[in-house]
C-alpha cells in the first residue's frame, strides 16, 4: 500500500529557461547538457547552441534555480544576468537595510542584493527570466517594508530592451577588437603576400613579435578562457583546438627569434595572429546572422504595444499599461494605432493589418460583433473594443510562446550530431599528434610538422555541426510563422516533412462553417410551425447547423418555446420536450434509434442529399414532422488545397457526419481522394488509427472540440485558427488564418527546413572529412585552414538563412 502511494505521488518539477553565456561552439552544448543531466534533481535539460539557451526541469525538493546556476558555472559557462534598482521605503537605520538584504537574496534566482540606506535604494542582480520585479516586492513586503515599482509592462519593456541593449553593446565590442586585430595582422599578412611573391614587404622579427603579442594573449583572451573552462571542465572544445593551434605557431616563432641569429623569413607569427583574426571575422559574422534568424520572433515582440486607452464607466479615457487592462474593459483604438488586445468589436468600422498575425497580407475589414487580435494595426478607423483576453492568455502571447518553444526544441538528428561533437575534439587533437609525428618522420623538419599539426587544429569546425540543425529550426519556424503557421514543437516540425496522408473534417476546414438554410418540406403544420419547434429545443446550442435554424428563426421573428429533458446523442442529434411533445432532431439514423418512421419525406431527403445538402429531420412520437435542407459552402480555396496536397503525392481523405451521399457529393467538389459520410466523433480517431495500421503517416485537420482526439491521435494534429483553444492545443501545429492550402504550406515549410537541415549537415560533414586530411598533408597553411574554418561555421548560418525568403507557394494549386 505505502509502494503504491510512494508512485502515485511523483516529483513535480519546477521549469526554468535560462539565457547561457560562454558557449563558443556545438561541443559546449553537448558538455553542458551532459553536465546538468548528470547533476542530482535536474530531470531533464535541453541546451541549444544557436539560441545559447538550457531549457530545465527540477525537482525544487533536491535542488534550486541557484543550485542549477552553479551547475552551468561549474561546467565553465555562466548564466545571464539582470540587473533590478528600485527606491524603498519605511528604512530608519543599518538594521532595516541589513533585514531587506537578507530578504531579497534568499528569492529564488538572486545572485546579490544591495541596500544603499542613504540613496533608500536596492539594487539587486539576478538570474535573467527567472527573478521577476514582484518577486522582490514581495520579499520586501514580507520583510516589513515597501518597494516603489513600476508596472510590470513597463519593467517588461526595460527587460527587453536592456537585453536588446547587452547585444548590442557584445557586437560593438567584438567589432572593436576585429578593427584592431585587423589593423595588426595587416602588416603580417602583407609579409606573408610578398614572400609568395606578391610584392616586396618585410618586417624585422622583433616588429613581427610586438604585432603578434596583442593579438595572441589580449585580442585572443576569450580563447584562452574558453579553452581554460573547457579544459577544467574534463572536455574540450573549438577554443581548446585554436589556442593549441595559434599557441604553437606563436610559441615556436618565439623561441625561433630567441635563438637563431637572422630568424627573417622563418617565424610564423603571422600564422597565429592571422588565424585569430580570420576567426573573430568569422564569429562576428556568425553573430550577426545569428541575429537574422531570430528575427521573427522580435518582431513578434515589437507588436506587443505596451500601454492601453481605456473607457471607464463614467465615460472618461485613461491610458493604462497592457498588464493592468482587465477582461470586459472597454478600450479605444485609433486609427494607425496597435490593437492592444484581443477583443470584440463594439463599435466602428475599420480596415485591421493582421500580417504579422495570421499572414494574411490584405487588411481585413472589422466591424461591430467581429473580433481583432491584439498585435494587429487599425486602419483609418475609430474602433471601440470590448477586451476578452489579455497578458498571457492573448493570441499573441500564445503564438510567441509556441515559436520560441519550437526554436528551442531539438530535432532527432541533432542527438546523433551532439554525440559525434562530444568526441570531435578528442579525435582532432589525435590526428594534429599523428600528423606532427609523421610529417617530423618524412620532413626531418621541426616547422613543416608543427605547420601542418597547427593546420589540422585549425580547420577542424565543431561550430559548424552544431549550428546545422538549430539555425535550420530557428530560421524556419520563424519563416512559417511569419505565413500564420505556428509550429508547436520540433517533433511536429520533423514529422510533417514526411506526411503522405492528410485528413480533414469537412465542417470548417474545406467547408466554411456557417451553414444556411436552403430550403424546407413540411410534413405536419406549417414552415413557421416546423421552425418553431426546431429552434426551441436547440435554443442556447452553438453547433453550427443549430445556428442556422436558430439564425433562420431569428430573421422570422419566432417565439421560442421553453424546452425540457433536453438531450445530446453524440452522432445523431439532440432531443428535448417543448409544450408537451417529445422532438427529436437529427439525422435518419436519430429516428431510427428510437422506432419512428422516416418513410413520409423520404423520397425528398434523398434527393437533397445528392445535391450535396444536409438534411436535418424533425420528429414527434407521432412520426416526422418536416425536414430541413442545410448547405454549407465549399471554400472558395478547398478545392486547390486539395489539388496542392495531390501535387505534393500526398493522399487526402475528408470526414464528415452527414449522410454517407452528402459527403461523397461534398468530396467530389473538393476533389479529395476518399470521402467518408456518417463518421462520429469518436470515429474520427479510428479512421487515423485506420491508416496508420496501413503504413501512412497522418495529417488531421479540424477546428472543433470533437476533433481533439483524433488531432492527438494522428502524427501530426493541424488546427485552423478559427476553431476552439482546445483544438490548438492539442495540434502540433495551428493555421492562423481559415484557408485549407496552408496545409500543403505547412508542410512545404516542413519539407524545406529539413532539406536545410541536411544540406547543412552535409557540408559541415564533408568540409571536416575533406579539409582535415588535407591539412594533415600539409597541403593549405594555416591562415588558409583559419579562413575555411571561420567560414564554415558562417556558410551554415548563411544558408539557413535563406530560409527567411520561403513563402506559400499557391501557384501550385492554381
Amino acid at each position: 500500500m505505502e509502494a503504491n502511494q510512494t508512485a502515485a505521488a511523483a516529483p513535480q518539477t519546477t521549469p526554468a529557461n535560462l539565457s547561457v553565456e560562454g558557449m563558443t561552439c556545438g561541443a559546449c552544448a553537448v558538455r553542458l547538457e551532459k553536465a546538468l543531466g548528470q547533476a542530482p534533481g535536474i530531470d531533464n535539460a535541453t541546451v541549444n547552441f544557436a539560441l545559447e539557451r538550457a531549457d530545465i526541469a527540477y525537482d525544487p525538493d533536491q535542488t534550486d534555480i541557484n543550485g542549477v546556476a552553479n551547475v552551468i558555472r561549474n561546467a565553465g559557462f555562466d548564466v545571464a544576468h539582470e540587473k533590478f534598482s528600485f527606491p524603498v521605503e519605511g528604512m530608519t537605520c543599518s538594521a532595516c537595510a541589513g533585514r531587506i538584504e537578507k530578504a531579497l537574496r534568499a528569492v529564488p534566482g538572486v545572485i546579490e542584493a544591495n541596500i544603499n540606506l542613504a540613496l533608500e535604494r536596492a539594487d539587486v542582480t539576478g538570474i535573467s527570466g527567472v527573478v521577476q520585479l514582484d518577486m522582490l516586492a514581495d520579499a520586501v513586503d514580507r520583510a516589513g517594508y515597501t518597494a516603489v515599482i513600476v508596472s510590470a509592462s513597463e519593467e517588461q519593456a526595460r527587460i527587453e530592451e536592456a537585453h536588446r541593449a547587452r547585444e548590442q553593446a557584445q557586437l560593438r565590442r567584438e567589432k572593436y577588437f576585429l578593427i584592431a586585430s585587423v589593423i595588426l595582422a595587416l602588416p603580417l599578412a602583407s609579409q606573408m603576400a610578398a614572400m609568395a611573391g606578391f610584392g616586396n614587404f618585410h618586417l624585422a622579427p622583433w616588429v613581427e613579435w610586438a604585432l603578434a603579442t596583442p593579438v595572441q594573449f589580449i585580442i585572443g583572451a576569450r580563447f584562452y578562457k574558453g579553452a581554460y573552462k573547457s579544459l577544467r571542465a574534463g572536455a574540450g572544445n573549438m577554443d581548446v583546438l585554436v589556442v593549441m593551434g595559434t599557441s604553437a605557431a606563436y610559441f615556436y616563432s618565439v623561441y625561433l627569434l630567441l635563438t637563431l641569429d637572422h630568424a627573417h623569413g622563418q617565424l610564423y607569427f603571422e600564422a597565429s595572429a592571422v588565424l585569430i583574426t580570420l576567426i573573430l571575422a568569422g564569429k562576428f559574422m556568425e553573430a550577426k546572422a545569428k541575429r537574422g534568424t531570430t528575427a521573427a520572433i522580435r518582431q513578434l515582440m515589437d507588436l506587443r504595444p505596451q500601454v492601453a486607452r481605456v473607457r471607464r464607466s463614467d465615460g472618461s479615457e485613461i491610458e493604462l499599461p497592457i498588464a493592468e487592462v482587465k477582461a470586459s474593459d472597454v478600450v479605444i483604438v485609433k486609427p494607425g494605432e496597435n490593437i492592444p488586445v484581443d477583443g470584440e468589436v463594439l463599435s466602428g468600422r475599420s480596415e485591421i493589418d493582421e500580417a504579422l498575425i495570421t499572414g494574411e497580407s490584405l487588411p481585413v475589414e472589422k466591424t461591430q460583433g467581429d473580433t481583432v487580435t491584439g498585435g494587429s494595426i487599425n486602419g483609418t478607423g475609430l474602433l471601440e473594443i470590448k477586451a476578452t483576453k489579455v497578458g498571457e492568455d492573448s493570441t499573441l502571447s500564445k503564438i510567441i510562446r509556441l515559436v520560441e518553444n519550437a526554436q528551442a526544441g531539438k530535432a532527432p538528428v541533432q542527438r546523433l550530431v551532439d554525440r559525434i561533437s562530444e568526441i570531435f575534439v578528442p579525435i582532432v587533437v589525435v590526428i594534429a599528434a599523428v600528423t606532427f609525428g609523421v610529417q617530423y618522420g618524412v620532413s626531418d623538419s621541426f616547422g613543416t610538422a608543427l605547420i601542418a599539426s597547427v593546420s589540422v587544429l585549425v580547420i577542424a569546425c565543431p561550430c559548424a555541426l552544431g549550428l546545422a540543425t538549430p539555425t535550420a529550426i530557428m530560421t524556419g519556424t520563424g519563416a512559417a510563422a511569419r505565413s500564420g503557421i505556428l509550429i508547436k514543437d520540433v517533433a511536429s516540425l520533423e514529422s510533417a516533412h514526411r506526411l503522405n496522408a492528410v485528413i480533414f473534417d469537412k465542417t470548417g476546414t474545406l467547408t466554411e462553417g456557417k451553414p444556411k438554410i436552403i430550403a424546407t418540406h413540411v410534413v405536419r403544420g406549417s414552415d413557421d410551425d416546423l421552425l418553431t419547434v426546431a429552434g426551441s429545443v436547440q435554443q442556447g446550442s452553438e453547433h453550427p447547423l443549430a445556428r442556422a435554424i436558430l439564425d433562420e428563426v431569428k430573421e422570422r421573428s419566432l417565439t421560442l418555446s421553453p424546452v425540457e429533458n433536453f438531450q445530446s446523442h453524440t452522432g445523431t442529434g439532440v432531443s428535448g420536450t417543448v409544450d408537451g411533445r417529445e422532438i427529436f432532431i437529427g439525422n435518419e439514423e436519430l429516428l431510427i434509434n428510437h422506432g419512428i418512421d422516416a418513410s413520409a419525406a423520404m423520397e425528398i431527403a434523398q434527393q437533397w442529399q445528392n445535391e450535396a445538402k444536409t438534411v436535418i429531420w424533425i420528429a414527434d412520437r407521432q412520426g416526422v414532422i418536416g425536414i430541413i435542407s442545410i448547405a454549407d459552402p465549399l471554400r472558395s480555396n478547398a478545392r486547390p488545397a486539395i489539388q496542392a496536397l495531390e501535387k505534393m503525392n500526398i493522399k487526402t481523405l475528408m470526414l464528415s457526419g452527414d449522410a454517407p451521399k452528402v459527403a461523397e457529393a461534398i468530396g467530389r467538389q473538393a476533389g479529395v481522394d476518399d470521402a467518408r459520410g456518417g463518421v462520429k466523433p469518436d470515429g474520427k480517431s479510428a479512421v487515423v488509427k485506420e491508416l496508420s495500421d496501413a503504413g501512412y503517416l497522418v495529417g488531421m485537420i479540424g477546428d472543433g472540440i470533437n476533433d481533439a482526439p483524433a488531432l492527438a491521435a494522428a502524427d501530426v494534429g493541424i488546427a485552423m485558427g478559427t476553431g476552439t483553444d482546445i483544438a490548438m492545443e492539442t495540434a502540433g501545429i495551428t493555421l492562423m488564418r481559415p484557408d485549407p492550402r496552408l496545409v500543403a504550406a505547412s508542410i512545404s515549410a516542413s519539407r524545406a527546413t529539413f532539406s536545410k537541415i541536411k544540406q547543412n549537415l552535409f557540408w559541415a560533414f564533408i568540409y571536416n572529412i575533406i579539409g582535415i586530411p588535407l591539412a594533415a598533408m600539409d597541403m593549405p597553411t594555416p591562415t588558409i585552414a583559419g579562413a575555411a574554418m571561420a567560414l564554415s561555421s558562417v556558410s551554415v548560418v548563411s544558408n539557413s538563412l535563406l530560409l527567411r525568403r520561403w513563402k506559400p507557394d499557391f501557384s501550385k494549386s492554381d
